[in-house]
């Protein structure tokens, strides 16, 4: 533990701007002198009192709560104390200011300071406080900021199941069943000269097989989690007054971007996050794609912006105008850039060509040349559709669920993030080495000790059995201050 997780601290634990009610919150070893201080008298355990909170001269700052956890009760593990106040941001600084002098008073009875070191806490110093105290473990920690920022009901439920624990205990299983299987391997390492076949009378083989299947389950969980914060990026892309504002509009449900008939309306990148049964996209509107003349500055920096947009989308939605199909000059200015599309984007990245205007243009077909199904992409394909009536949005929105990996009707899904998924991702790959190392039997026993060791130090990493300093800065440096 590094020095600076012994300091007492103090911050202000809600959002900032006003409102009905905002905490300031202390924590840290023996805050006895520092609570009658503010409070103008010792206070009750865990029970709430009203009273004023008065400042060096006896004046009151305002009136409102006060609650007193000594430790270990708390949510930091450490003695915790919260003054609830009105609101206001002055308020709440006067409070702040108010125990940071207080700390630092000679208490008469002791000759010492009340409260010597406190100190302003650092983003997420709290709950990092309460993960190093034994509170909550890593991947119960991560849980809080995402119930924080979740941008759905099912990733808010979610979030709260990780934070109560289920995520946790499922790797728990995992951990002790690796373990077990451990120590199988470490008895047969020691005890060599032994007749018996430890690993064959104990059934190594189905253990490691139950552990692997045990480990497929967790991770489906997972990725469904996991896409659950995270979401996906979906780029709509095309050329101008294709309908790409008007695809965003009707896929938002709201106005979001200026529809005209003029080209080069959208002239930068507007995004907005949907929900589809739960589960977060993130669609961006992009200025359309041309060359030519015509383009002043401003046009050509949205172009610029609008392809890399596209280059870092997990989806692209190429969006063809119905009504143009057949104009030489249009056919060939969608040809070009699906063949810049191709060239640009790895084949992970899936592109839907979206044939929009279908409603002024039922018996117009796309043309014989669009883009093939076998351009190297993972998926490339055809939707019609209509964004000014909405026929074809369900179609569409269904299909983005299936290439975000989304499996409807999941049930008791956990969040998650992309670093559990690359964790366990590893854990899969020691457990296949160790695998083909306990088929060998004894060649390789060392190897597959080896093997089994590293899975057990992947699953470690997810809830913080051990884990790196660095790591953890860079976890908590993302929470609020107050938090």
């Amino acid at each position: 533990m590094l020095h600076r997780h012994q300091d007492p601290i103090v911050a202000i634990a809600t959002a900032p701007g006003r409102g009905a009610v905002g905490i300031v919150r202390v924590s840290g070893r023996g805050l006895g002198a520092l609570v009658p201080a503010l409070c103008g008298k010792h206070l009750k355990p865990r029970e709430a009192t009203y009273l004023p909170f008065r400042d060096a001269d006896g004046s009151p700052i305002d009136h409102g709560l006060a609650l007193h956890f000594p430790a270990p009760h708390s949510y930091t593990g450490e003695d915790v104390l919260e003054l609830q106040a009105h609101g206001g941001p002055v308020v709440l600084q006067l409070l702040l200011a108010r125990c940071l002098s207080a700390a630092a008073e000679v208490d008469p009875t002791t000759g010492q300071a009340r409260l010597a070191g406190l100190r302003l806490a650092q983003p997420g110093e709290f709950t990092e406080r309460a993960f190093l105290n034994d509170k909550i473990d890593l991947a119960q920690a991560e849980a809080i900021a995402d119930l924080i920022d979740a941008s759905t009901e099912a990733a808010a439920r979610s979030a709260s199941r990780s934070l109560s624990g289920d995520f946790s205990r499922e790797i728990g299983e995992l951990r002790e069943a690796l373990i077990h299987l451990r120590m199988l391997v470490e008895a047969t390492l020691d005890f060599p000269e032994e007749e018996i076949d430890f690993l064959q009378k104990a059934d190594a083989q189905g253990q490691l097989l139950r552990l692997q299947q045990r480990l497929a389950e967790v991770m489906r969980k997972t990725r469904q989690g996991a896409l659950l914060r995270e979401g996906i990026k979906v780029v709509i892309a095309g050329q101008p007054n294709a309908g790409k504002s008007s695809l965003l509009n009707a896929l938002a449900g709201a106005e979001l971007a200026i529809v005209t008939p003029i080209a080069g309306t959208t002239r930068d990148v507007v995004q907005q996050t949907i929900q589809i049964e739960g589960v977060p996209l993130h669609v961006i509107d992009t200025a359309g794609l041309r060359e030519g003349e015509g383009i002043d500055e401003v046009e050509r920096i949205g172009i610029q912006r609008a392809w890399g947009q596209i280059e870092a989308a997990d989806a692209v939605l190429f969006l063809h105008d119905l009504t143009r199909v057949g104009q030489p000059a249009y056919d060939r200015a969608d040809a070009e850039i699906a063949a810049l599309l191709d060239e640009r984007l790895p084949a992970s990245v899936t592109v839907i060509d979206v044939w929009n205007k279908a409603d002024v243009s039922a018996g117009t077909e796309p043309p014989p040349d669009a883009p093939a199904p076998d351009s190297g992409h993972a998926a490339h394909e055809s939707l019609r559709l209509s964004a000014k009536t909405g026929n074809g949005l369900d179609a569409l929105r269904q299909r983005l669920l299936q290439l975000a990996g989304w499996q409807s009707g999941a049930e008791g899904l956990y969040i998650a993030r992309e670093r559990h998924v690359q964790a366990l991702q590893r854990v899969g790959e020691h457990l296949e080495l160790a695998d083909a190392h306990l088929a060998a039997q004894a060649q390789s026993l060392d190897l597959l000790a080896e093997e089994l060791r590293l899975a057990q130090n992947a699953l470690n990493e997810i809830t913080g059995v051990f884990s790196a300093d660095d790591l953890l800065g860079v976890i908590f440096s993302s929470f609020c201050i107050g938090k």
